[in-house]
């Protein structure tokens, strides 16, 4: 009995100090339950975030929106093109002859000067480039590679009309010289696409490095300990694992090849002409839509709505190319940890 009633005394002595405290707001449970005071966690509206997310997805939707509309003014021009009793799609398609002004209508010809530039160039570029992108990824120092990455980037900020003329100014007079004057005419495909080539070159070489450069170094290291030397380590190891962005590169340099204008409306030659002679005179795609458009064409002739069909055609192929290339990225890429 002596013990229990201290007991009893301090059990109540310490419920009565906690009373008084605990009835304020439940302040002393919170501190005990949390171990601070209680904070809103609920989502406040920032202003300046919500601003900046607006802009961000009103670029995209303008780029959206832009990509639509080239597709709608091309579709509808094109369809006047095709609608037309001179065209179909079989004459389009099958014939070898471009001249619309007497009503014929194939392709052929400008699709073949097309390709031969686009596969010169790449004959150009492609090695070039990727032993460019080997040498900075695999053997050049950190101060050499600095230097030499914005010397390479400085072709690409060249005006394309200045390639043009190099093209007819300086390539052309070389190959006339090597080959012959009777081969080599003044404007050929064969110098166009050794300039759009070395254009080519810096799209090639970076986005190739970027891909070689993002393989781990671990498996450098990896095979340098196995005795195999830094030629067998870059052509056996690192290019394989970076095989989905080269062969990215590639293909958007043939994009890139194959959309471009002025090197072929200077230096290719002004006339469809069906051939498979990179040493003569020959019409692309884009040197034709500009040859054409900046002739004296009236507003919704054949002529003019002809220029849509073959923009629609090459929008077609390049979106192609770009489908191919985001397929072989999906495909062949390799995660690493």
């Amino acid at each position: 009995m002596t013990q229990s009633a201290p007991v009893a005394h301090a059990a109540v002595s310490a419920e009565s100090m906690q009373g008084p405290v605990a009835g304020v707001d439940g302040q002393a449970d919170a501190d005990a339950v949390g171990g601070g005071p209680k904070h809103d966690l609920r989502r406040k509206p920032r202003v300046g975030e919500s601003f900046i997310q607006g802009f961000l997805f009103l670029c995209g939707a303008v780029s959206v929106l832009t990509t639509v509309g080239i597709v709608i003014v091309l579709g509808r021009e094109t369809l006047l093109f095709f609608a037309s009793e001179e065209v179909n799609l079989l004459k389009f398609f099958g014939g070898t002859e471009w001249q619309p002004a007497i009503g014929r209508f194939g392709i052929w010809p400008l699709v073949t000067a097309t390709l031969m530039a686009s596969l010169i160039a790449m004959a150009v570029a492609l090695p070039v480039g990727l032993c460019i992108a080997i040498y900075l990824s695999e053997y050049a120092a950190q101060r050499t590679r600095s230097i030499l990455k914005p010397i390479l980037e400085v072709l690409a900020g060249v005006p394309t009309v200045v390639y043009g003329y190099f093209a007819l100014t300086f390539m052309t007079p070389l190959l006339r010289g090597m080959l012959g004057r009777d081969l080599v005419e003044i404007y050929n495909t064969a110098s166009a696409g050794i300039v759009i080539g070395i254009l080519v070159i810096p799209l090639v070489s970076s986005m190739s490095d970027d891909a070689l450069t993002a393989v781990p170094n671990s498996l450098r290291q990896a095979s340098y300990g196995l005795g195999a030397t830094r030629l067998e380590t870059a052509l056996r190891i690192v290019l394989p694992a970076a095989l989905s962005g080269v062969a990215a590169a590639f293909i958007v340099a043939i994009s890139r090849a194959i959309g471009e204008t002025m090197i072929v409306a200077i230096a290719a030659g002004a006339g469809p002409n069906f051939t498979f002679s990179p040493f003569r005179a020959a019409e692309t795609m884009t040197g034709h839509i500009v040859r054409i458009s900046g002739g004296d064409l009236s507003y919704d002739s054949i002529d003019y709505n002809s220029i849509f069909a073959i923009g629609l055609l090459l929008f077609l192929l390049t979106l192609s190319l770009n489908i191919l290339s985001q397929w072989i990225v999906r495909r062949f890429r390799e995660e690493y940890e």
